[in-house]
């Protein structure tokens, strides 16, 4: 039997990474084994995802298996969208140009800060008492 070719990528965004596996098929879409319309529900979720797959006229080639943890349902939007457009260039160089063209291979380095010693937060301040 022969072993199907899978090509993976792996996005993140602040705390939210998506792991996304490409096999060539009819359009199946799996997201943490749910379908894909039940996980991300709306619709303005599943174009953004779907956006470097659409803008390389791709759309219903590729069966795709999305493995999404931490974060909230939006960075967790943003990183699958980074996977699917990491793996397409590694199955095709060519594909660079363009995806760059409209960041989708830019990660959004943002990350959420880390909270200080003598302080109640990363920045906020205990209450400050004169008397």
């Amino acid at each position: 039997m022969a072993a199907i070719k899978e090509i993976i990528g792996v996005g993140r965004r602040k705390r939210a990474v998506a792991s996304v596996r490409l096999r060539r098929g009819k359009g199946k879409i799996d997201v943490n084994g749910l379908k894909f319309e039940e996980y991300f529900k709306s619709d303005f979720q599943q174009k953004t995802i779907l956006s470097p797959l659409e803008k390389e006229g791709l759309l219903g080639n590729y069966d795709i298996i999305i493995r999404a943890k931490g974060g909230g349902i939006e960075g967790q939007m943003i990183a699958a969208r980074l996977g699917i457009a990491r793996a397409l260039v590694k199955e095709d160089e060519d594909r660079r140009g363009s995806l760059k063209a409209e960041g989708f291979l830019t990660r959004d380095p943002r990350k959420r800060e880390r909270k200080k010693y003598g302080l109640a937060g990363a920045r906020k301040r205990f209450q400050f008492s004169k008397r």
